[in-house]
């Protein structure tokens, strides 16, 4: 049985990628990775195996370079959003990977929702 944290992670991870995988009908998918200090965001097409758009706390024109906060991961959603429209991308699925829909990564998806994505 998965007791520690990095085996629970895995486990959700593999839980989000397998249901993903099997809806996908070649919709893109909206990547969600939260290290400790930054917070970054993928748009990918996984039938061709390209990055459409993507955002990340580490681009300075956001003013959040460093920061792991619900204000920059809300930042960083509108942001995705606005590059999604612009690549002509409407409709995706989110890939939370590992991370608990709670918090930052529930802050993001909402903005990438009120800016336009639909998932």
């Amino acid at each position: 049985m998965a007791n520690n944290k990095r085996e629970l992670f895995l486990k959700r991870r593999l839980r989000v990628r397998n249901k993903i995988k099997a809806m996908a009908n070649g919709r893109a998918r909206l990547s969600v990775h939260r290290s400790s200090k930054n917070i970054s965001v993928q748009l990918i097409d996984d039938v061709n195996g390209v990055t459409i758009a993507s955002a990340s706390t580490l681009e300075k024109e956001f003013g959040v370079v460093g920061k792991n906060n619900v204000e920059a991961a809300t930042k960083i959603g509108a942001a995705i959003a606005e590059r999604a429209k612009k690549a002509g991308v409407e409709e995706c699925f989110f890939d939370r990977g590992g991370f608990l829909f709670h918090g930052k990564i529930k802050a993001l998806a909402d903005a990438a929702r009120e800016g336009g994505l639909k998932f």
